[in-house]
């Protein structure tokens, strides 16, 4: 049956115009089948990820320097307004940097299929105290754990527990250091066993999507530019990109400002200057860039259950254009 115009007769019979009688009613059946079709859908995805139990948080020994947050897990200082680093500021940013890469390799060697991802949060975590520092998450507004570990369809902020990662899943790593008074944050998107294929290509969209988020970074160019550039490059390759969770500014604190969105938004102007330290760190969606939350507070997953991976870097403008601080050796 066509549907009908607001002037219509109504199907019902009554003889009204269907404005005035029963199309309230069935947009708003509409609206409530639009709304819970990607829950239908997640709920019969079988891979679907489930929150496992939560081993106590781990300890950090008592010499390793702390954030002001580590005890009362609230920052005792205001956020900060975007600040630009003095030399002495990068140096610190390049070392706790540095550590946060070798981290974050380490975890990477443990990701498996048969792995909880409590196991690789243990192993994390003694990789920062190994190297002096402080596991920036832990404790962070009461998060719970070393590291965040998130799997399949999680978007960010997945807490470690219980779970066995299985052939075939998808984990982002997001690995943050508090070493000589500075944070040093990145993550990746690690395959576990044999992927499928979209997996794969979603992986390597977003990886892609971070490093053209990146290219736009140098003095003069607005924070807008490396959203449109990852926005551009995601739907072109039929991705979606998350817009509830974005990048920020980094240093003494965790998050200060500028917010760096991964999509076009008009508002975010901040002019990029010699000395900023913000991170880029896109999700990309293979569905719906929408998100729902779990009760845990923390953990976000994509509202149609579809699969999301995320990359990240923390960068330093500087006069030539940008340095990657958390590359690669």
């Amino acid at each position: 049956m066509s549907k009908l115009g607001p002037n219509d007769e109504c199907w019902c019979g009554s003889g009204k115009k269907y404005k005035r009688c029963h199309q309230s009613r069935d947009l708003l059946k509409e609206l409530r089948s639009e709304s819970l079709a990607p829950i239908a859908r997640a709920a019969s995805n079988p891979r679907q990820v489930r929150p496992g139990t939560l081993s106590p948080m781990r300890a950090v020994p008592p010499h390793i320097a702390r954030p002001d947050y580590a005890l009362s897990g609230k920052p005792q200082a205001p956020r900060q307004r975007t600040v630009i680093k003095t030399p002495e500021q990068i140096e610190r940013m390049r070392s706790a940097c540095r550590a946060a890469r070798k981290v974050l390799e380490i975890g990477k060697v443990a990701v498996r299929p048969g792995i909880t991802t409590d196991a690789i949060d243990a192993i994390v975590h003694q990789a920062y105290i190994d190297l002096g520092g402080y596991p920036s998450t832990l404790n962070y507004h009461g998060y719970p754990k070393s590291l965040c570990t998130s799997v399949n369809e999680v978007i960010c902020h997945g807490i470690p527990d219980s779970r066995v990662l299985e052939d075939g899943d998808i984990v982002n790593l997001d690995i943050t250091i508090f070493l000589d008074g500075m944070h040093g944050d990145l993550s990746e998107t690690v395959l576990v066993g044999t992927v499928d294929e979209e997996s794969r290509r979603l992986v390597r969209v977003t990886h892609d999507c971070l490093m053209r988020g990146i290219s736009t970074v140098r003095p003069g160019a607005m924070i807008r530019d490396i959203g449109k550039a990852i926005q551009g490059l995601a739907e072109r390759e039929g991705f979606g990109v998350v817009k509830a969770f974005v990048g920020h500014g980094i240093g003494e604190q965790f998050h200060i400002a500028p917010n760096v969105p991964h999509y076009y938004t008009a508002g975010a102007s901040t002019i990029m200057e010699p000395g900023m330290t913000f991170t880029v760190e896109p999700m990309v969606t293979v569905g719906t860039w929408r998100e729902k939350m779990w009760d845990n507070g923390w953990t976000a997953v994509t509202a149609d259950g579809q699969r999301t991976a995320q990359f990240e870097h923390t960068l330093l403008v500087t006069d030539a254009g940008v340095d990657v601080l958390t590359r690669e050796p």
